[in-house]
């Protein structure tokens, strides 16, 4: 299944980019890589504010990881103009906004990896860090940013 009719399948959307909000790009195509800069989470189209582990849970950071990976993948449709050019999905970076004694940053991230992986099937397995952090930009409870390589 194309990755098109995988995202219709799951009544997926993709966004424009995203403005940038500061000084830089959404994204930089170096070789076959295309690095995608740090997206943050977006709920009604406003950043998602909270902390994992003082007002918010772990399903609800997860679910905003699913929703940073559907605006990664409308940045990356729109660097590479064809999601199915995309041979792998490399590394995902995901920062999570938490508080010391928070330990699940991998499950919220979890939301992320496994609609990439749902989408673009084997391609969509990658390597993976997620953070812990004391604060992400306009007070957003996740951001993620991507590496993938393209044909």
């Amino acid at each position: 299944m194309s990755v098109y009719a995988k995202l219709k399948e799951l009544q997926i959307t993709l966004p424009p980019v995203a403005i940038a909000a500061a000084a830089y790009v959404p994204f930089v195509q170096t070789g076959n890589l295309v690095f995608l800069s740090g997206h943050i989470a977006k709920k009604n189209g406003q950043p998602w504010v909270g902390q994992l582990g003082n007002n918010m849970n772990t399903p609800e950071g997860k679910a905003a990881a699913r929703a940073i990976a559907i605006d990664l993948m409308g940045t990356l449709h729109a660097a590479v103009g064809d999601l199915g050019k995309i041979t792998r999905i490399v590394k995902v970076m995901s920062l999570v906004n938490s508080t010391g004694d928070f330990t699940e940053q991998h499950l919220v991230t979890n939301g992320a990896s496994e609609l990439l992986g749902e989408v673009f099937g084997p391609a969509g397995s990658h390597a993976r860090s997620a953070f812990g952090v004391a604060q992400i930009p306009m007070g957003a409870c996740v951001e993620i940013e991507l590496i993938a390589e393209m044909e």
